[in-house]
């Protein structure tokens, strides 16, 4: 299954095998949160999305290093070269240490995405903890011609880059368009041409966040750290990058022309970008009114929200599309989400009741031994093609079906065999606990208090109680838990 993967390279647009550079390693950078404000859901999607390449790749025996920035300096309010700097706009607003923020905002994003069950990066490097290796690069950019100086600030020069390299070839940009939808220079802008980018900004007296450098107290770019920290924890090379698609340009096509830059090779095999989000048809953003953050998710709190929707439900929501296609919010699709995780709940309960101890062999069932192995492979299969988890969650659906089958006694583990069972029961429990990140949710042990209802609900039934049945299978019902008489003896699932 390994050589099977194959990944859609925003570089080429093109679906290639994946060939890690230094097998069985292999080295993936995702741009991180600037940590000004609480992390929003577009943001989500992509961690999420990274989370479970992430998960699939060390399924596959890969020995993965996943570095994912934390932004705590450099980004400017207009993500240009122009106007503050997002965090120290927000510590002047709250009257606080520009160190307070970061704090803050970065324990909120951890907070959230282990509410979402995503697993930790290897390594989560800051800004502000590589200013001299961005200082150092700038030194190399300007001594290679490539960068220049002008009251205090450094900029990248990309008509000097343009002579020997493309710049856009990663957004598909072309710098004559470029330069033609941007406004002329006139005499008030300290740049060569509006297309160069800022590599060192000059910090103004009232500017909070400075350091010392060579060319007098500033602070970084915002695109020179992930160029930075990739070099620095990955090498001059590594197999992928990735994050939002509203980074492809500027920030990731000037990630790729500094590293060109400084070292003269592309410094990305695999770009992968995700999709954006939105609501009922429209763009999600703060000014239509239409964003929400994901407590108010959890908690329900907003006004184009009927309920609330757990993560769980919201993580599976997101996986049921491909990571580059635009994902739609609304609440009909939110309750067709819980229902589908309820079922794959139930499913991993339902397996976890069936073993395949003391099971006699009986006639093959060569047709369901078949099929059961072919839905095995096609989680693969679906993984394997660009990591497509929607697909993989219809495959999953299927192989439930399957497992329904022989809880009921449709279909017997005598009649599949038990290697058949026991890939079965691997295949859907790996797959929705460790490659998509699902888990139950759940902080008592709610089987055990179910169980316990079940035994008092089946001495009722014998006594012929059948108010205390009532009240126990409604009081149930009305959790979201369905109690099912069935021959084998009581059973109970998560409502669809």
């Amino acid at each position: 299954m390994l050589k099977d993967l194959r990944i859609n390279n925003s570089l080429t647009g093109k679906k290639e095998l994946f060939e890690p550079i230094h097998a069985p390693h292999v080295g993936m950078y995702v741009c991180g949160p600037t940590v000004y404000s609480d992390v929003h859901l577009g943001n989500v999607r992509t961690f999420l999305s990274f989370d479970v390449i992430f998960r699939y790749l060390m399924h596959l025996g890969y020995k993965v290093r996943y570095v994912r920035n934390i932004t705590d300096v450099g980004h400017l309010v207009n993500d240009g070269d122009e106007g503050e700097d997002k965090i120290g706009k927000k510590a002047k607003l709250e009257n606080l240490e520009p160190m307070e923020v970061v704090q803050r905002y970065t324990q909120d994003f951890h907070q959230v995405m282990a509410m979402f069950n995503t697993l930790p990066p290897s390594i989560e490097p800051s800004a502000t903890g590589h200013i001299l290796e961005q200082i150092e690069m700038i030194s190399l950019l300007i001594e290679k011609g490539l960068a220049y100086e002008v009251e205090g600030s450094v900029y990248f020069d990309v008509n000097a880059y343009q002579k020997d390299h493309d710049y856009g070839k990663l957004s598909g940009r072309k710098i004559e368009e470029l330069l033609s939808n941007t406004r002329d220079l006139d005499g008030q802008d300290e740049k060569r041409n509006s297309v160069d980018f800022a590599l060192w900004k000059n910090a103004s007296p009232e500017h909070i966040m400075r350091w010392n450098s060579p060319w007098g107290a500033g602070f970084p770019g915002w695109h020179l750290e992930c160029t930075v920290m990739g070099k620095k924890y990955l090498g001059k090379t590594f197999d992928i990058h990735g994050g939002g698609m509203d980074l492809k340009f500027p920030h990731h096509e000037c990630e790729l022309a500094q590293s060109v830059g400084a070292h003269g090779t592309d410094p990305v095999k695999y770009w992968i970008h995700t999709n954006m989000l939105t609501v009922n048809g429209q763009k999600m953003s703060k000014s239509l009114g239409n964003s929400f953050l994901p407590r108010e998710l959890f908690t329900g709190d907003h006004p184009l929200l009927d309920k609330a929707y757990s993560p769980m439900t919201t993580k599976f929501f997101m996986l049921q599309s491909h990571y580059a296609s635009t994902l739609d919010f609304s609440n009909e699709a939110l309750g067709a989400a819980q229902k589908g995780y309820r079922k794959l709940m139930n499913g991993l309960k339902t397996l976890r009741g069936m073993s395949s101890e003391g099971i006699s062999v009986s006639e093959p069932n060569e047709k369901a031994i078949q099929q059961i192995n072919s839905l095995c492979d096609n989680c693969y299969r679906a993984m394997n093609d660009d990591f497509n988890t929607a697909l993989t969650i219809g495959h999953l659906f299927n192989l439930l079906k399957k497992i329904n089958s022989i809880h009921t006694g449709v279909l017997s583990i005598g009649e599949i065999g038990i290697d058949t069972f026991n890939r079965m029961k691997s295949t859907f429990e790996t797959f929705v606990l460790d490659v998509l990140g699902l888990k139950e949710e759940s902080n008592v042990d709610f089987d055990g208090l179910i169980d316990v209802l079940i035994k008092v609900y089946k001495e009722a039934k014998e006594a012929k109680d059948y108010d205390k049945v009532d009240e126990i299978r409604n009081g149930l019902k009305a959790q979201g838990v369905v109690l099912k008489d069935m021959k084998t003896g009581i059973d109970w699932a998560y409502e669809e």
